[in-house]
Order: C-alpha cells, then structure tokens, then sequence
C-alpha cells in the first residue's frame, strides 16, 4: 500500500494512493498514521478494509497539497556517512560503525512544500535518502528479526545548513534541524508493496542538473543492520523515522561548493518511493 496525509498544514488527514494514482481519503474509517495508529495493527486493519472498501472512499484530487506521510513521528534518527562515496568526497573516513545523529521533527514538512532557507544561512545543502518508518516498538533487535519492524520507507531530503553544522560547534542537530530542512513522502510505501530495498535508484536534481545519482545497494550498512543497530542504543517506537544517509553528489563535496539560493528547484526521487520538488525562498520575519 502508498499511504499518504493531505490537506492544510497541520489539518492533514489519512489517505491511500491506488496503483492508478487515484487518491482516496480514508478518514472516516481510520485514525492519523501516527504513533497509535502504527501501534495497534493499522497497517493490517488499513489493509483488510482496503480489501472491499477503497471503492467507495471519496477521491482526493490532485490539486490538494500532500503533507509528511506519516502524523509527527517521536524522533528522526539520521545516520551519517553511509555511503563511502559521500564519505570520501566530504574528506571523512568510512565509518567502522553507524554514525548517528538527531535531525529536530519541527523540520517536518510535506514532499513539494517550499524550503525556506534560515535567518543568517550561508551553505544550505540537499540530501537525497531513503528513510526507514518503524512499525513496532524495537529494543535489542537481532539483524535477523531486524525487517519485522519495519511498517514501511519514504522519500527524504536531509537538509543540511554546512555553516551552522560544521562551525557552530557542538553537534551536526544544529545544521540539521532547521525549519523545513525535512521534506517527507510522498508516500509511505510498505515492504511488500515496494519489494527489495538495497536495490533501488535514487537521484537529486538542482535546477534541472543532476546533482546526486546512486543506489541504496552503495550503502556502507543496510536497513536491516540499521534497525537493528539503532536499537541497541534507544526504543525504536511505532513512527519513527531512520534517515539512511545520503551518497555523493552534495554542494559540500564539490571542488568550489555550491549551496542553495532563493530561487534554486530542488527535484529528488528513489524509485519505488516517488518523487518531491522544493521550491527554494528566504526566511522572512513574520
């Protein structure tokens, strides 16, 4: 299944999109894909009402705004340096075990909502990634077990602002979390519908230019070690986010950088996931 939220900001509602790309709203069935919903078999009751129902559930059409698949999830776990291209051309070392950092969910906002670069930013950069939504509480997961708790993936740009990041001190977070620095969806697809996860394309284009243009199998540690991995050190709840990291190809990387400017179309898919276009503008005062 394609789970998607539609509607206002902050007024989204569940819904589901058919292989036909018809949107259905099924809000009055069902609960927000959030916490709750994941928790208490959502994807399975969503799954048996989808059997007979979905034919009679009004359409969404495509004009109304798609937010972030997934209702405010608890945390955002991101890993980093993940791809050992994106390693080298960062300067860095690929890492002996996941790097992991927090990226704030106040960044949260729907796949074609604008970027809004932040007061005082100098290197506003992209990050393609395949993110990980948790289905079930996980806590000292086996790798083994490790897929079982996954309810499904989503598309991710992991903004990133290099200055605050790198030479504000303190952790990456700060040059994470920024408002609008995490585009999500547009859909959350579940594994059986997706298929094989270490084996999809991923691309990023910045004003028509290929900017990013991998493959989830170039992953230095894959989903399911991931999981595991992460759970070895928090609770993974129903809802979470794991951001898998991005591969190389970032404005960090290049000889002479480039960042983000108001203006600047950032366009990024991963097949299987769909695709998400952030128009770039300036942070303003209210």
């Amino acid at each position: 299944m394609k789970l998607i939220r539609f509607g206002p900001i902050g007024f989204e509602l569940p819904g589901v999109e058919l292989e036909d790309g018809r949107r259905l709203d099924v809000s009055s069935r069902f609960e927000d894909y959030s916490s709750h919903f994941f928790s208490t078999n959502g994807l399975r009751r969503l799954g048996e009402w989808a059997q007979a129902e979905f034919e009679g559930a009004p359409i969404v059409p495509d004009s109304v705004r798609l937010g972030c698949p997934i209702a405010r999830p608890g945390k955002i776990v991101c890993i980093g340096l993940n791809y050992s291209d994106h390693a080298r051309e960062t300067g860095a070392k690929i890492p002996g075990e996941p790097v992991l950092f927090f990226k704030a969910t106040s960044a949260i906002v729907g796949p074609n909502d604008d970027l809004v670069l932040p007061k005082g930013s100098l290197a506003t950069d992209w990050e393609v990634e395949l993110a990980i939504v948790i289905g079930k509480k996980a806590s000292y997961v086996d790798e083994d077990q490790a897929l079982e708790y996954v309810a499904g993936y989503t598309l991710h740009n992991d903004y990133s602002e290099r200055d605050f990041q790198l030479n504000r001190g303190g952790q990456w977070v700060k040059g994470k979390s920024c408002d609008t620095f995490a585009p999500i969806g547009p859909w959350l697809v579940t594994p059986d519908e997706l298929g094989e996860v270490q084996l999809l394309d991923m691309w990023l284009k910045v004003n028509g230019m290929v900017r990013q243009n991998s493959n989830t199998s170039n992953m230095v540690f894959g989903v399911a070690h991931l999981v595991s991995y992460v759970s070895q050190f928090m609770t993974l709840e129903p809802g979470d986010v794991i951001s898998t990291g991005t591969p190389a190809g970032v404005g960090l990387g290049m000889a002479e950088p480039v960042y983000l400017k108001e203006g600047d179309v950032v366009e990024l898919g991963i097949d299987g996931l769909g695709s998400s276009t952030q128009h770039v503008v300036s942070w303003r005062a209210p």
